[in-house]
Order: C-alpha cells, then sequence, then structure tokens
C-alpha cells in the first residue's frame, strides 16, 4: 500500500491504491548511486591520478565559510550565535526557489503556505507570525542586502541571483534593524564581478510542465565601476485538477530582474545601487478537501457533513486528493520591486556604511471560499477579491570599528517608515426558501501606516586573546496606526440583518505607540585553534499590533502588547580531523510573553479566526550542524533540530469557539524533529568531464497546523528524498544535471486547516515523484 502521511493515530489512512514498480528513471539514479564507489575507483586508477588529481597524501579541508551575521565579514566558526548557510548554487541546483523551499534544507526553519502571499510566513525554532493583517509585524524578519522587509509576503516570492542565505536563529534585534524575537534570514545577493562573464541556465521538470530560464552577466562597465543583471522566466502549470473546467492549477508564472551597479570612487568610498522587479501570477486553490468530517477538541467527536460531501463530488475528499470543484479560479498576481543605495566610507580605521532603501509590493486574490462548484442548501458560495498596495522607506547608519582591538563595536541608527492600503470584497450566493437565490455583498478598505526609530550598538571586550565579553543594546520606538471601514448590502429581511460571512458596517481607526529595550550579553572562550563555544543571554522585542482584516470588529480597535522573549543558548563550534569535519552544536530556551496567534472565536453565531494576545509560550532544545569531508571525492552535510515549542499557558478569549485546554499543547508549524542529511561523490571523467553523484533526505515528526489542537490538521511523520546526476565540464563552462524529486513518491500536506464542515491541504510541489533536466552555460 502506498503510505499517506497525514494526521496522528487514527486520522492516517491509506490511499488504496496499489503498490507500483519505480519507474525507469528512479532505477536508473537508485543504480548509479549504488554504483558510486565503484565508478570513483575506476576514476581514481585513471592516468590524471583520481578525482581530485590529488597525489596520495595531499590535505584535503573543508573551505571556510563566511557569514554576515554580526554585520560584519567574519568566520561562521568565530560567530558567538547559531547560523546555518545555504549557498545560492545549492538552492538553484536543488530547483529550491523560495524560501518556503529553504525549510527542507534548514531543519530549524518552518514555513506557513497558503493560496496567496499575504498568507505566508516563515517560523524558526517553532515560532512565527499566524496573521494576514498588515497591523502586524513578522517575528522572523527576513532581510535583502541589509534591507528589512517588513511583511512576510513580500519575502516568499522568489529567489533570484543569491550568493548565500542565511538563518540567525534566536533573537537577533539588536542588529538587524527591526525587531525580530525568533530569528533573521539574511540573503546576501551575488556582487558584480570585475570580469566580464555570464550564464544561461534552462531547467524542465515534469509532473506539471514546471520550465525555469535565468541569465545573467556581469562583468566592469568603466574603471572602478561594475555592474550586473540577471533576469528569470519561470512557469508551471501545476499538479491540482480542477474538475469544474478540466483545468490545471496549483502552479506560476513568474518574471523577474535584479540589476547591480558597484562603484569603487576612490580608496575609501565606494557605492552599490541594487533594483529589482518581480511580477508573479499564481493559481493555488484556497484549499484542496482531504475529509469532509472534523474531529472535536478534546473530546474527540467526529461530525459529518454529508451534504458538503455530496455537493463536492465527483471530488471525492482523501489525505492524498489533488482534485478541486470550484466555480471560481483562485488566482493571485504579485508585484514585488526596489531598490537600495548603499554606501561604505573608510573614516580612518572605522567604517561607516549607510543604506537608503525603498521597497513596494502590490497583490491582488481572487479566492474560492466556499470550495464548491455552486451554491446549495445550508452552503452558501463565497468568492472573495482583495487588493493590496504597500510600500516602505528604510534609512540605517552604521559604524564598525577597527577589529582586533581591545574593544570593538558596531552602532548605529535606523529608520522605516511603512504604509499599507488593502481592499476586500466578498460576494456571497444563497439558496433561499423556495429555492429562490439570493446575492449579498460586504466590502471593506482599511490598511495600516507605521513607523519604527531605533538606536542599537553591539560591542566585544576581548579580555584576553581566548575570552571574550558581549553585550548588545537596541532601544526601538514604535508608532502604529490603522483604518478600517466596512459596508455591505442590504440582506433580505428573513435573514433577520444577517449576511453569511459579513459582519456590520463600520467605520472606525486607531493608533498606539511604544517603546522598548532589546538586547544581548554573553561569553565566548575559543578552547583552541579549531574550537570556540559561547554562552548568550537574549531580550527579543516584536512590536504592538492591530487585528485589521476584513471582518474586523469595534472591539479588535484595542492595541495587542508588544511580544517579548528571553533566551539563553549555548553553543560549540568546532573542527576535527584536521579540519575535515566540521561540528556545530548549539542549546537553547527561550520563553515567550504575549505571544501573537490567532485563535478561533464566536462572532454572531459564526467562527472566525481572531488574533489576540495567547498567552506564555516557550521553545527549546538543541541543534547540530554537520559537514564531513570524507576525501576530496566524498563529502557528506547533516542537520538535526530537535524543538520543544510548547504552549505553557493560553489566555482564553471571553466566548471562545473552540475549547481553551491548550496548555502544554505543541505550537503551530513546530515538528519536534527534523533532519536533512545529503551526500555528493564527485568523479573524475575523461576530456576534463565531471560527474557529481548527490542524494539529500529530509525528515519531520508529525506536526500540529492549528492552535486549537484539533486531530484533523495534524501531518504524521513523513521524509522526502531526493537524488541528482550531474556532469560538469568546467573549462567549457558546460553543466548537466538529471534531477530526482521525491524517490519514494510520498504524499503530505504542506498547511491543513479546517473550514466549517470540511478540513482541506495546501498541496506541495513534490506532492509526488516527478523528474528534471537542468542545463547551464557559463560564457
Amino acid at each position: 500500500m502506498r503510505e499517506v502521511f497525514q494526521g496522528e493515530a487514527g486520522v492516517a489512512r491509506a490511499s488504496g491504491r496499489p503498490w507500483s514498480r519505480p519507474s525507469r528513471p528512479t532505477v536508473l539514479v537508485l543504480a548509479l548511486l549504488a554504483a558510486a564507489p565503484v565508478l570513483a575507483q575506476q576514476a581514481g586508477d585513471a592516468s590524471d591520478g583520481g578525482a581530485s588529481g590529488a597525489a596520495e597524501g595531499d590535505t584535503v579541508r573543508l573551505a571556510p565559510v563566511t557569514v554576515t551575521a554580526t554585520r560584519r565579514a567574519e568566520s561562521l566558526q568565530s560567530v558567538p550565535l547559531a547560523v546555518s548557510v545555504v549557498s545560492g548554487d545549492a538552492l538553484e541546483q536543488a530547483n529550491r526557489n523560495t524560501l518556503g523551499a529553504l525549510a527542507s534544507a534548514v531543519p530549524s526553519v518552518n514555513f506557513r503556505t497558503g493560496a496567496s502571499n499575504k498568507d505566508t510566513s516563515l517560523f524558526v525554532r517553532g515560532v512565527g507570525t499566524i496573521s494576514t493583517s498588515p497591523g502586524v509585524e513578522p517575528t522572523v524578519s527576513t532581510v535583502i542586502d541589509g534591507v528589512v522587509l517588513a511583511r512576510p509576503g513580500q519575502a516568499t516570492l522568489d529567489l533570484l541571483d543569491v550568493d548565500r542565505v542565511e538563518v540567525l536563529r534566536g533573537s537577533q534585534g539588536t542588529l538587524f534593524g527591526k525587531n525580530a524575537s525568533a530569528g533573521v534570514v539574511n540573503i546576501v545577493t551575488r556582487a558584480p564581478s570585475s570580469v566580464t562573464e555570464g550564464y544561461l541556465d534552462v531547467a524542465h521538470f515534469s509532473g506539471g510542465n514546471e520550465n525555469r530560464l535565468r541569465a545573467g552577466i556581469s562583468g566592469a562597465i568603466a574603471p572602478g565601476l561594475n555592474g550586473s543583471v540577471t533576469a528569470l522566466l519561470g512557469r508551471y502549470d501545476g499538479n491540482v485538477t480542477n474538475v469544474y473546467d478540466g483545468s490545471t492549477v496549483n502552479g506560476y508564472d513568474k518574471q523577474g530582474v535584479r540589476a547591480k551597479l558597484a562603484w569603487q570612487a576612490n580608496a575609501t568610498l565606494k557605492f552599490t545601487l541594487a533594483a529589482d522587479a518581480l511580477n508573479s501570477h499564481d493559481d493555488i486553490p484556497t484549499g484542496v478537501v482531504t475529509r469532509t468530517q472534523l474531529v472535536a477538541y478534546p473530546s474527540g467527536a467526529v461530525t459529518a457533513y454529508p451534504a458538503f460531501a455530496a455537493a463536492l463530488a465527483p471530488v471525492v475528499a482523501s489525505s492524498d486528493n489533488r482534485r478541486i470543484n470550484a466555480n471560481l479560479k483562485t488566482e493571485v498576481k504579485d508585484r514585488s520591486r526596489g531598490a537600495s543605495l548603499t554606501g561604505e566610507a573608510r573614516l580612518g580605521e572605522h567604517t561607516l556604511t549607510a543604506i537608503t532603501a525603498w521597497r513596494g509590493w502590490d497583490n491582488t486574490q481572487l479566492q474560492d471560499g466556499d470550495r464548491l462548484a455552486a451554491p446549495v442548501a445550508g452552503q452558501p458560495q463565497s468568492h472573495d477579491r482583495g487588493t493590496v498596495a504597500f510600500q516602505q522607506w528604510s534609512q540605517e547608519f552604521r559604524l564598525a570599528s577597527p577589529q582586533g582591538e581591545t574593544f570593538d563595536y558596531v552602532a548605529g541608527v535606523y529608520y522605516l517608515h511603512t504604509r499599507d492600503a488593502e481592499t476586500y470584497r466578498r460576494d456571497v450566493k444563497r439558496v433561499g426558501a423556495g429555492g429562490a437565490l439570493l446575492e449579498d455583498w460586504g466590502v471593506a478598505a482599511f490598511g495600516s501606516s507605521s513607523d519604527s526609530t531605533a538606536a542599537f550598538g553591539e560591542g566585544r571586550w576581548h579580555l584576553r586573546p581566548d575570552v571574550h565579553a558581549l553585550l548588545g543594546l537596541r532601544w526601538t520606538e514604535d508608532q502604529l496606526d490603522f483604518h478600517h471601514q466596512r459596508t455591505r448590502s442590504v440582506p433580505d429581511a428573513q435573514f433577520a440583518g444577517t449576511v453569511p460571512g459579513v459582519n456590520a458596517d463600520v467605520a472606525q481607526s486607531g493608533g498606539t505607540s511604544r517603546n522598548a529595550t532589546s538586547g544581548r550579553a554573553g561569553l565566548q572562550w575559543d578552547v583552541d585553534a579549531t574550537t570556540t563555544s559561547y554562552l548568550t543571554y537574549s531580550r527579543g522585542y516584536k512590536g504592538p499590533a492591530f487585528n485589521v482584516f476584513f471582518n474586523m470588529l469595534p472591539r479588535d480597535t484595542l492595541a495587542l502588547n508588544p511580544e517579548t522573549s528571553r533566551g539563553l543558548e549555548a553553543g560549540l563550534k568546532t573542527e576535527l580531523l584536521d579540519r575535515r569535519l566540521r561540528l556545530n552544536l548549539a542549546l537553547f530556551s527561550t520563553k515567550y510573553r504575549n505571544y501573537q496567534a490567532n485563535f478561533y472565536d464566536l462572532v454572531s453565531g459564526s467562527v472566525v479566526t481572531r488574533l489576540i494576545n495567547a498567552g506564555d509560550v516557550s521553545s527549546r532544545g538543541a541543534e547540530l550542524d554537520a559537514t564531513w569531508r570524507a576525501s576530496a571525492a566524498l563529502s557528506f552535510g547533516a542537520a538535526l533540530a530537535y524543538t520543544k515549542a510548547r504552549i505553557d499557558h493560553f489566555n482564553c478569549p471571553a466566548g471562545a469557539a473552540t475549547s481553551c485546554q491548550v496548555d502544554g499543547q505543541p505550537l503551530p508549524f513546530a515538528p519536534d524533529w527534523k533532519t536533512a542529511i545529503n551526500a555528493n561523490y564527485k568523479v573524475s571523467l575523461s576530456g576534463g568531464w565531471q560527474a557529481d553523484i548527490g542524494t539529500d533526505y529530509s525528515w519531520q515528526s508529525r506536526t500540529q497546523f492549528d492552535i486549537g489542537q484539533t486531530a484533523d490538521t495534524v501531518q504524521g511523520a513523513y521524509g522526502i528524498w531526493n537524488a541528482s546526476l550531474a556532469f560538469t565540464q568546467a573549462q567549457r563552462g558546460w553543466r548537466v544535471a538529471l534531477l530526482a524529486k521525491n524517490l519514494t513518491d510520498r504524499s503530505y500536506a504542506a498547511f491543513l486547516a479546517r473550514g466549517g464542515s470540511y478540513v482541506n491541504r495546501a498541496v506541495p510541489r513534490d506532492d509526488q515523484r516527478y523528474f528534471g533536466v537542468n542545463v547551464r552555460k557559463d560564457f
């Protein structure tokens, strides 16, 4: 039987399909992996001296990794915090093109997906933001080339021209420009080259006809002036069928460009001008129905909804369902663009950095909220259209002292202004008395504006050559304002003035201001030349919030309190076996107060989600990152995260629609265990060609997607196995790769959510086995 990894005991079930024999491409990939040692031995016997051309006894070591986690370029092994680094090349070659895909490579990261980019967010160590309100800032901050992205949806469109992605785990509010109480995803794009170079990269993948084209050129324009331009075209039909019209959905259509100019004005002054634009058109459904019955918490009582099941026909709900029956095509259009100017000046031994940036993000979404082909008695049709127009402006000045002195520091000031304007319209059709079709609507115009000002600094005292003290502080002042106005049609009198899914007319506005101090302190001990240990205490801060959304109520005009955190982290970083084995270990424990989260509430007899200060939560655990260069040809990587993210005490809102007995239960999007392992074998071939045989496997334990702890929103444990075979000719600039994704054909849910009479899932790209080919030419 083919296994389907959804649900806990009593909820998971097999699809009922007979097991099928692996396809020929799968057998080929498996055979190549099994033959790797034999091929390597044959290559080693060849006249060119083996896989790397190294003579017997030559030293093989891991390459050093440089990060900017402390706003300086430093070795990964010397910074006193937990950081995971993934190269842009590795992401591109694995067809991981969004930050959501980062979750499969970095176990400490999880991702909340949705039908629209405004519904997405990142989680680090089990903590993230679960709200689409423009009045809520992200718990995990995303930074691109020093520019903080104020809304989570800005960061999840596509990755373009990336040099590396650094995941800084734990509170990072001291240095990274905006409150980041759970972590930072720091994206660094490639710098223009001084030598003319370019590339063309074409990829095709089965299982939805996915095609991607990337091209770039970089080089010197004039003495001291370098430039680069990179472009992206991508299209994917999808892997979900809409039986209403026979179309294929759950795909995308993207076009993007990023350009950079780097001008070295003189020996002490440098400017970098960067600009990017990305258009994306997705048709991700609002959810693919997996169940037409709901399991109550904590009783476990099951309620079936046969009327909805009948209306869903011919689609049959199942754990691995990839079919919908909707008369409105869900579509999302995004337009993201931005520009930044970064200046770096040497002032004696100090370096002054100034970053001036603007970013804009427009989002338009059409959603079929009822998930049916037509309204039926007791099942109103709900069609939604929403727009977002968001802009942000930021300015940062940062001064860095020279390194190597008894005391060194980074200090600066930061300002961010945001402005958001949104509209949302809901059209409702329902079957009335005698079969009459009634049509109603509601429309809301709302938005927010914010100003955040901060002063920050972090210093290190080198008490001894091997002992260092760390102290960082940040003062932040936040001003947040919102406006909201909703109107609706006048319904038939028999409905007593109510419209399903649309609250009453209202006009409301408000604002709040807060200031707070955050930071961290710690000690670092360099045990020897290859081993560093550290112990840090941090205080994180996430600003006040408003629950601003379509069905906002007068009670939502009260600001939520800021979310604060206090955490301890101990780490050990070492390189062994003559720097061939790198081990980085982190132990952490963080407590959050006034945790901001959505919870089910009851309004006019209807269940809605409401943003509240949910109470106190905690996240504690251990993380291990390991890299082993076994030989010049063979390398391994492994990452393991144990995260016990739990609700310590929940503040139940008055009249809540569901049980609040959730103390001690897991936080959403927080599996206890996650791991990612990979291996790569290089084989030298004739004619200067090299074969790279690679494989990776990611696994995670059961995951609860709902803070209400319902059993039908649990994704059971699952693992995904991928493999690749690449042929490279470095001198001629060729690379041809064959990729196999989800070799064992596992089906799973990227997200599970409940409606009034069903459970639906987000279908991931790799919900089934597929294959691809990638060809790249460098020139």
